[in-house]
């Protein structure tokens, strides 16, 4: 059997690296060998954004590059669609295998379905709700189109059947990613916090602050909701500058649209020259998790660092209106609560935040063997 798994942006880097694994596992024990095949589209291309979190997983190099690169969503999907139609037709697979929810997921699913071949979607069933987030859209496609559907949650299940999509397509196996956290997290751990900071440091010779267990704040911010519009991110670097950095050091891996929006917006200087607040490089995936294990708060509008906080324990600020991830929130037993973009919300909530207790919680086949129930599930339905 041939199986061509697909990557395109970071958050899909975390979620491939176990089922390659499982897949190389399975090799060395059965005779039933799977023939295996990755594909990088070139969605995120920079070394910060893709070659370095393939460093740091030990994934092996792709074997077929799209180099797609940068462009609209339109421009991405299309350009991804006509170099992926002709490596299905050159490779023959039995299974497309796609992950998460960025452009690739949606693009690779719905070639693989115009060629007749059979796609499996890791991460199935993920609803927000909210039509505007690109994302919302490709997750929607692609289970739409998808012959096996393999979910995180049980949440994600009931989505799905809402939906319509009947039980034999659906298979429950937990979180892919969690195996990757779980799979890194001694290396993680082994780091000091202090040598992260120097390593990343965004701004050479910036000063950093004496750093403790748990006496310090992380954030990250991309998306355009919350950076693209200066009535919106003005007050929140307001907020981040004028309490947070007042209160504790905060460690902000800065995302290039973010830099960007800071600039046009003439917030740069603020930011840089605010004491407390250090600003980081994208940084890579030990990097991050050592620095989330021992945060006293993170501050993010990422999906995956949700899930990352509620394993940890972290006390999370979703900044955004909703999530696909309902499973991390505070009332499913989660660590995180959506605060939005709204001040006032996040500084209630905030105050909040600084007076919870680290409390891991582990939902349903979070355990780290994911990524072999995936495998397990492919071939059973081959």
């Amino acid at each position: 059997m041939k199986i061509i798994s697909v990557v395109g942006a970071r958050p899909n880097f975390m979620k491939i690296a176990p089922f390659i694994r499982a897949i190389e596992k399975h090799n060395t024990t059965s005779g039933n060998k799977v023939e295996h095949l990755l594909v990088h589209t070139g969605q995120h291309y920079d070394h910060q954004m893709s070659q370095k979190f393939f460093d740091d997983l030990n994934i092996p190099p792709a074997d077929i590059h799209l180099g797609v690169g940068s462009g609209t969503h339109a421009q991405q999907v299309g350009n991804t669609m006509i170099a992926f139609e002709k490596v299905i037709a050159d490779e023959k697979p039995d299974w497309v295998v796609v992950v998460g929810d960025v452009n690739a997921t949606l693009a690779c699913s719905v070639t693989a379905k115009k060629q007749h071949v059979k796609c499996c979607h890791i991460e199935a069933g993920l609803r927000s709700g909210d039509w505007t987030m690109p994302e919302e859209i490709n997750r929607l496609v692609t289970d739409r189109l998808s012959d096996l559907l393999l979910t995180p949650d049980t949440l994600s299940i009931e989505n799905l059947k809402k939906e319509g999509v009947e039980d034999s397509k659906i298979d429950f196996v937990g979180n892919i990613m969690i195996d990757t956290l779980e799979g890194q997290r001694e290396t993680a751990a082994a780091l000091e916090i202090r040598d992260v900071l120097v390593s990343n440091l965004l701004i050479e010779g910036s000063a950093i602050p004496s750093v403790t267990e748990e006496n310090y704040a992380v954030m990250t911010l991309h998306r355009p909701s919350n950076v693209d519009l200066k009535d919106i991110f003005t007050p929140l670097v307001d907020f981040l500058t004028g309490e947070v950095a007042i209160d504790m050091p905060l460690f902000w891996p800065i995302h290039p649209r973010a830099r960007k929006q800071l600039e046009l917006f003439g917030l740069w200087d603020k930011v840089v020259s605010t004491p407390n607040l250090v600003l980081l490089r994208p940084i890579g995936y030990h990097d991050m998790l050592r620095l989330n294990m021992n945060a006293k708060l993170f501050l993010t509008d990422s999906g995956g660092l949700q899930e990352e906080c509620t394993v940890l324990g972290t006390p999370c600020l979703t900044l955004r209106w909703n999530t696909e991830r309902p499973i991390t929130l505070y009332e499913h037993g989660g660590a995180s609560v959506l605060v939005g973009n709204n001040v006032e919300r996040i500084r209630e909530e905030y105050q909040n935040a600084l007076v919870k207790e680290r409390k891991p919680v582990r939902p349903e086949l979070w355990d780290g063997k994911t990524a072999e129930r995936c495998l397990e599930a492919i071939l059973k339905a081959s």
